[in-house]
């Protein structure tokens, strides 16, 4: 059995620089839709999602732990409480897959993390959490080795295409129309999104719409 898979979600004004081409609305439900198909890769790894969210946010079949901290404090008093493995997962990974999840969790090491774009984190396995600490935002990568290395912590880490890639900018939808196969890729398509390789530089395009209020 897979550990717990801590989410951490912001349910309101998600994606923010995504406010280009998609309006408060919009985000708000692509970043539901990418929470699902994480949830959805998590479970295909036999782990136990467990939503971390920074807000009032109501689910009817995945536990719900709200933060009154941020983010790494939130983290922090989960894994100070833990009993047992516990996988941290970003939720805007829509590529991820339950092998991929797989692989982290089945490390020999101590600790495995798959780093992401811009020096970030975007996943973390910890055999034995009251050792270990999470710092987010920044370069999270490196200091999340560093502490690992300061508690005398084995670490492995992850090379992963499929959860390496999070999408936070207009480019990252990309991958996600390219790879993807799960809710969100189906609802930039509803919302009219395509692949466009117009001047030889593939991008994304959406059709018949006004510029989306901010």
């Amino acid at each position: 059995m897979c550990p717990h898979a801590l989410i951490p979600f912001k349910p309101a004004g998600p994606k923010s620089r995504l406010s280009g081409i998609l309006s408060p609305e919009e985000r708000e439900a692509f970043a539901r839709a990418m929470l699902e198909d994480v949830i959805a890769a998590a479970k295909d790894a036999n782990c136990s999602p467990v939503i971390v969210a920074t807000e009032l946010y109501d689910s009817e079949d995945i536990q719900v732990t709200i933060a009154d901290k941020d983010l790494s404090g939130a983290l922090n008093e989960v894994l100070s409480q833990a009993v047992g493995s516990v996988l941290i997962l970003m939720a805007d990974l829509p590529l991820a897959t339950g092998p991929a999840i797989q692989r982290v969790v089945t490390t020999k090491s101590n600790i495995a993390i798959v780093p992401g774009r811009g020096g970030g984190t975007n996943a973390i396995f910890v055999a034995e959490p009251a050792k270990f600490h999470v710092d987010y935002y920044g370069m999270s990568f490196s200091k999340h080795l560093r502490i690992a290395q300061e508690a005398g912590l084995s670490c492995e880490v992850i090379d992963s295409f499929l959860l390496h890639t999070d999408i936070d900018e207009e480019e990252d939808l990309v991958e996600l129309l390219t790879h993807g196969t799960g809710k969100s890729r189906k609802y930039l398509e509803d919302l009219g999104f395509t692949l466009s390789a117009e001047n030889g530089r593939v991008s994304v395009k959406r059709k018949n719409v006004s510029s989306p209020r901010a």
